[in-house]
């Protein structure tokens, strides 16, 4: 990667990477072929970012209500995210002490493979100041319930806003400033839902294989002219 510019962006942007699916029927191809596309999208956005001094990136890359799609989908995106892992992933990791990478969400049911890679990318990143978050097995609603009966297990009688925090998978990390949701749908879909409380929203029309580095930063810009007031005048 470059050596990473400094410009007055926000710390965390967080996406929800939609579209992969209606980009394949639109072009009459397979639904898999969608998210081969997508993953292609990855790598020149994250380094848009890092490069913009945007620390933290969460990208949205498989939901617990995804378990749902046809199984041959579900297994075609498991399989892709392998490959990308260890074919792209592992390998920045290790020529660049900057970046680190962490999963969110639920990773007892993947398959072993997939697991202790995850796993292996996690050890291995070294605390670097540029951190990719990817939300796998992850639903807003089952991370609030996690947190709160980790909180009981260690023994909270009450739970303030501080404990909860502490559980969540995003411990550690800031919440985020920004979230760029492609694919022009007007939704949440159940990411992040404590962690987003304030934060701001860009909508993209563009399907997400088709984002480039280019809308990613028009969206930054679109967050400096925003006034975020919290609650407040």
């Amino acid at each position: 990667m470059s050596d990473f510019s400094k410009s007055a962006t926000p710390n965390s942007v967080a996406i929800i990477m939609d579209g992969n699916g209606r980009w394949a029927t639109q072009r009459s191809l397979d639904r898999c072929e969608g998210h081969i596309a997508g993953a292609r999208a990855i790598s020149a956005v994250l380094r848009a970012l890092f490069e913009k001094e945007v620390h933290f990136v969460t990208l949205y890359a498989f939901s617990t209500e995804n378990w749902k799609r046809p199984r041959a989908e579900v297994s075609a995106i498991m399989s892709l995210i392998y490959r990308y892992l260890n074919d792209t992933v592992i390998p920045e990791i290790k020529s660049d002490a900057r970046l680190s990478i962490r999963f969110i969400g639920d990773l007892t049911p993947l398959d072993k493979e997939l697991r202790e890679s995850c796993e292996y990318a996690e050890k291995i990143s070294r605390g670097g100041e540029y951190t990719c978050a990817v939300a796998l097995n992850y639903g807003g609603r089952a991370e609030i319930l996690h947190a709160v009966n980790e909180a009981i297990r260690e023994g909270a009688t009450a739970i303030d806003e501080q404990t909860l925090s502490r559980h969540l998978y995003t411990r550690a990390m800031p919440d985020p400033d920004l979230i760029i949701r492609t694919g022009g749908e007007l939704r949440t879909s159940n990411f992040l839902i404590w962690q987003s409380a304030y934060s701001e929203y860009v909508i993209l029309d563009k399907l997400w294989p088709d984002i480039t580095p280019e809308d990613i930063i028009s969206s930054l810009d679109e967050y400096t002219h925003r006034k975020r007031r919290y609650g407040g005048l």
